[in-house]
């Protein structure tokens, strides 16, 4: 599982960095998009990450520089043959404004687009193996922040045991790692728990939108194994970020060393710092794992048991 970073920028793009958007590409190949600024199909096409991919855009709030790109996104998709079904989730305001954009474009996609105005809530999307939950953010209009959630694993599997139960190797092995009961040997009937450990935790990775570093966002996104976060000012512009709703790159990692995260990733960048290095180092005074993101940029989300 990784985190493509399509656009970085704050507000309006800037030379090599474009409006916010980032793809979290699943280990079975879905896209969860998180915001689509305005250019959002020219950097998803750079990256290469498939037309017909299944696909999930989650917008944060309705601010230009968060959602202009969704209509383009629809009519790339269609001209490229997308025949997998498109979901996009996001505050009120959301299913109006794709209703109209097709309309005024007369855009007719020959896939399926659901849109689902969401709230703060547990499950507000969900894919194969995983849910999205939503935090209420703090900015200066209506605005949520995302946790994407993998489901648990199943426990490390002990082949002796399995031996001993009279469990033949092959398939019924793989029944049992896969949560089903199977016949041993005598026709005793073996279960997952006498072969496996523990289950084990899967991935999360939180994404804050636009939003101050509200106190309800650290226990939100609590242990997230990555998060992205609103980074548009350095310490030197804090009443500018508190003023517009935004947080400052020391903002965010004091937020992520509260909630316990693991690795933070600053983005949203004002343009005023087209050296993102100071905010970096502002950063690191308050959390000890901390890059800035760059447009292209990957990231590869390790298993908790694995970082």
């Amino acid at each position: 599982m990784k985190l493509v970073f399509l656009g970085t920028a704050a507000a309006c793009p800037a030379p090599g960095r474009g409006l916010p958007c980032v793809c979290l590409v699943t280990d079975q190949g879905e896209v969860v998009m998180f915001d689509a600024g305005e250019g959002a199909q020219v950097a998803y096409m750079r990256a290469g990450l498939g037309w017909n991919k299944p696909m999930k855009i989650l917008v944060t709030h309705m601010h230009g520089d968060h959602c202009l790109g969704i209509p383009g996104l629809l009519l790339s998709m269609n001209m490229h043959g997308r025949s997998e079904p498109v979901e996009i989730c996001g505050p009120a305001g959301i299913g109006a404004y794709v209703r109209a954009n097709a309309e005024a474009l007369g855009l007719k996609p020959a896939f399926r687009v659901a849109v689902n105005e969401v709230g703060e809530g547990r499950g507000v999307a969900a894919g194969r193996g995983y849910r999205v939950h939503a935090c209420r953010a703090d900015h200066t209009v209506p605005a949520l922040s995302y946790l994407f959630a993998e489901d648990c694993r199943p426990g490390v599997f002990f082949p002796g045991r399995a031996e001993q139960l009279g469990v033949p190797r092959g398939p019924f092995w793989h029944r049992l790692q896969h949560g089903q009961a199977v016949e041993g040997s005598g026709g005793r009937i073996v279960r997952p728990d006498e072969v496996l450990g523990g289950g084990r935790a899967g991935r999360s990775v939180g994404y804050s939108g636009d939003t101050r570093p509200a106190g309800r966002l650290a226990e939100f996104f609590r242990c997230a194994d990555c998060l992205v976060f609103d980074s548009t000012f350095a310490d030197n512009h804090a009443g500018r970020a508190d003023e517009t709703g935004h947080s400052t790159a020391s903002g965010a990692a004091r937020l992520a060393s509260k909630a316990g995260v693991r690795h933070l990733v600053l983005t949203h960048f004002s343009s005023r710092y087209p050296d993102t290095s100071v905010m970096v180092k502002e950063a690191r005074q308050h959390h000890g794992s901390v890059a800035a993101a760059r447009d292209l940029m990957e990231v590869e989300i390790e298993w908790p048991d694995r970082a």
